[in-house]
């Protein structure tokens, strides 16, 4: 078969995953400057008629599409099979034409012991592997699974998801610290007080209590998207965009990052009781369906960690996530320090100057202390404002784009996720020991008053 036939195949088919994220970034990728012709195979172990499959692409790709998503929708097919079974899989395998990129949008567990089974198999030359998050449940499965992995295919034909690096996401921050003069000398310990990422949410669980309630804020949220922004903020000059160099820089800060306090209780975790948000009532998040209240899930996590290097030694690194609260925000934030001496006489210092780049819109704002208009010798505060240019894909368009033409660039590497384990390793050891108390929160509020 040519090498410019490409199968798309998705175990896991029949999930909301597919049907919320894969199948629209799809759509997305098609209807782009970047959309080349695809077969596409959804898997699953319900039966479904290919009719009923063509509807569900079809409901998912939505609104007006291209002829080439139409086409992709029209020959798309559906096989029933166990993914675990070396028959099905096998079966599956042989109806995949050219290069195959097989995506596992199917529960941790279930990824293992499909891992295990194509173990066994004769793979198809060049074939992608894509892994959704969680990778592992802890650093221990997590490198288990890493050792697995390499005995089936080498590191660069798997594609870890994190649909948090995409493309433009990346390249905003890489442009903003180091195409910038003004910016990258100040990024540093000397002039940093601190930086706080966050990824804020007014969204609740959705009908996501099946995983959601097994991994909470901080498994969810922080282990994956927000250590992985971190690296990207806080990283070393890359000599190259060459998916090598920009893997290995973020995994060198990974390796100099640590709790604030080893033990695990530099951290704070709470969930929200029933609250009002934009006019409609939530219960609190116990009553939610499919909740077990005895598991203490966290529905808001938050840690400080440091990074032990030259450049940030001593400045405090805050990651917070959560859901069911007020505003939605996805800032990285950074304060600078006071100026070591203000002339006397200037009066009203409102206070020190911030770095804030959101990343959903893609916004710059930085502020500045100003002589006031009406009193020169009043200081206030500016702020220089600046859109950020955003992708053409969406998020899992651009993931699917990555992983299609093979290329790693927005995959994490397998080193890189058993960092992310081990940073957070010792958060989850304290709160199962109940070591770091679970506050409350009522839904649509900022977050617990004492925080």
């Amino acid at each position: 078969m040519g090498q410019n036939i490409r199968t798309l195949v998705i175990l896991g088919a029949g999930g909301d995953l597919t049907s919320r994220l894969l199948l629209p970034g799809l759509a997305s990728l098609l209807d782009s400057s970047r959309g080349e012709p695809l077969h596409l195979i959804g898997v699953d172990r319900d039966e479904m008629s290919d009719a009923d499959w063509h509807a569900r692409v079809t409901e998912s790709f939505s609104g007006e599409q291209s002829p080439l998503a139409k086409q992709v929708a029209k020959d798309s097919r559906y096989l029933k099979a166990d993914v675990t079974s070396a028959d099905d899989l096998r079966r599956v395998l042989a109806e995949a034409e050219g290069r195959v990129a097989l995506y596992f949008a199917l529960p941790p567990a279930v990824t293992i012991l499909a891992c295990k089974t194509l173990a066994t198999l004769d793979l198809p030359q060049g074939i992608m592997f894509a892994l959704e998050k969680p990778f592992g449940t802890d650093l221990a499965s997590a490198k288990e699974l890493n050792r697995l992995l390499e005995t089936i295919l080498p590191e660069e034909q798997l594609f870890r998801v994190d649909h948090f690096l995409g493309k433009s996401t990346v390249l905003n921050l890489l442009g903003l610290r180091f195409a910038n003069r003004i910016f990258e000398p100040l990024l540093s310990a000397p002039n940093v007080e601190k930086v706080e990422i966050v990824f804020d949410e007014s969204l609740a669980l959705e009908n996501r209590a099946g995983y959601y309630d097994r991994a909470g804020a901080m498994v969810d949220m922080i282990q994956s998207h927000l250590l992985l922004v971190l690296a990207l903020a806080a990283m070393e000059p890359p000599a190259s965009l060459d998916a090598n160099d920009l893997r290995g820089n973020m995994a060198q800060v990974l390796r100099a990052t640590r709790l604030h306090r080893k033990n695990g209780t530099s951290s704070r975790r709470a969930r929200y009781v029933a609250g009002e948000i934009g006019g409609r009532t939530l219960p609190a998040y116990v009553k939610e369906e499919g909740v077990d209240p005895a598991r203490n899930t966290e529905t808001l996590a938050e840690i400080t960690l440091e990074i032990d290097n030259w450049r940030w030694a001593g400045v405090p690194f805050v990651l917070r996530s959560g859901k069911a609260l007020g505003d939605t925000r996805q800032d990285i934030l950074v304060t600078f320090k006071e100026v070591p001496h203000l002339p006397t006489g200037l009066t009203g210092v409102p206070g020190p100057s911030c770095l804030r780049i959101s990343l959903k819109p893609a916004t710059l704002e930085l502020d500045l202390i100003v002589n006031g208009q009406g009193d020169p010798f009043t200081l206030e505060r500016t702020v220089l404002h600046s859109d950020l240019g955003t992708g053409e894909l969406s998020a899992y368009g651009e993931v699917l784009a990555g992983i299609l033409d093979c290329d790693p660039t927005l995959s994490v590497r397998g080193d890189v996720a058993e960092e992310c384990w081990r940073i957070i390793g010792p958060v989850i050891a304290a709160w199962r020991k109940d070591a770091v108390p679970l506050d409350e929160y009522p839904a649509g509020s900022s977050g617990p008053a004492a925080w």
